[in-house]
C-alpha cells in the first residue's frame, strides 16, 4: 500500500485516527427498517439515530486510539444531522474529535465522499488509520494509500450497503 503523497506530519500535532460512526460506533440495526421500504423513509432513519446503542468494540477502539492520536469522525450522515450526531457522541463519552459530515445534497457513494475528505485532511495531518464498516469504503481508502481497518463487529447488511453506495445517503 502506497503512502498518501499529500500526508504530512505537522509539528506539535498528534497523528490522526479517523472513525466512521454508523456501524462502527453506533448500532444502526434498529433503524434500518426505515430504508427497507419504498420510498425510503430517510428523515425517520436519521431522526432515530439519536437512539442508537453504542457498539462496545468501536467505542473501546476509539478510546484506545485517542491515547496517542487526535480523532476525527468521518460520517456519511448529512450535515443537517450534526446536532443529534454530536449529542450522541457526547452522551456516549466518545473522545473529543472533529466531526466531518456529508453536505446535505451530496449523494455520491460513501467511498467517493470519504476518500475526498481524507485527501483534504491529509494535506494537514498524518492519518494513521481509517476505521469503517463499509468494505467498499475500506477498499477505496486502501487504494488511495490510507491505512484502512474494516469494522466487522456489526453485520454489514444489503440495506446499509445500498444506502451508502447506491443512494449515497449515509
Amino acid at each position: 500500500m502506497a503512502a498518501p503523497t499529500s500526508s504530512a506530519a505537522v509539528p506539535g500535532r498528534r497523528v490522526l485516527a479517523v472513525f466512521d460512526i454508523d456501524g462502527v460506533l453506533a448500532d444502526v440495526s434498529a433503524r434500518l427498517h426505515h430504508l427497507a421500504t419504498r420510498p425510503k423513509a430517510w428523515e425517520a432513519f436519521f431522526a432515530a439515530a439519536t437512539d442508537d446503542p453504542p457498539l462496545a468494540p468501536g467505542i473501546e477502539l476509539a478510546r484506545t486510539y485517542a491515547q496517542g492520536h487526535d480523532l476525527a469522525y468521518l460520517t456519511g450522515r448529512p450535515e443537517r444531522t450534526r446536532a443529534l450526531t454530536e449529542a450522541w457522541l457526547d452522551r456516549h463519552r466518545l473522545p473529543a474529535g472533529t466531526v466531518y459530515m456529508r453536505p446535505d445534497r451530496d449523494h455520491r457513494a460513501a467511498r467517493l465522499f470519504k476518500v475526498e475528505m481524507l485527501r483534504t485532511l491529509a494535506r494537514q495531518r498524518t492519518i494513521t488509520v481509517v476505521v469503517d464498516d463499509d468494505p467498499a469504503v475500506i477498499d477505496a481508502v486502501n487504494a488511495a494509500g490510507f491505512p484502512g481497518m474494516l469494522a466487522e463487529w456489526l453485520p454489514y447488511t444489503r440495506v446499509l450497503a445500498e444506502a451508502q453506495e447506491r443512494d449515497g445517503r449515509t
